[in-house]
């Protein structure tokens, strides 16, 4: 079983083949593929190769399933006896991967 540590959106993520991920918004459509550059990791039956930082010639190709927004955060301030009070939405946009191979 092959498997990797990728880091993407700022966050490192350690998939193999058939792995679901949420991860920070990536360009493209449902179905299309993508493929991720930065490995830190990949190991296998082979062993494991560590990069410094980056495994050279290493690659890891996913396929995109959705496209949408993150669950609501409410950001609240408030000051007391000062009749302050902001309420404030956020809904941070993501995107749903398939890994489908690790080179």
């Amino acid at each position: 079983m092959s498997y990797a540590v990728i880091k993407t959106g700022g966050k490192q993520y350690r998939v193999a083949p058939g792995t679901r991920l949420t991860i920070e918004k990536c360009d493209g459509a449902p179905g299309d593929a993508v493929e991720f550059e930065e490995v830190l990791l990949r190991g296998g039956g082979d062993g494991v190769e560590v990069g410094t930082p980056l495994v050279p010639g290493a690659s890891v190709k996913a396929v995109i399933l959705h496209q949408g927004r993150g669950h609501r955060i409410l950001v609240y301030k408030k000051k007391r006896r000062k009749n302050y009070r902001r309420r404030q939405g956020h809904r941070q946009w993501e995107t749903t991967v398939e890994i489908t191979a690790v080179n």
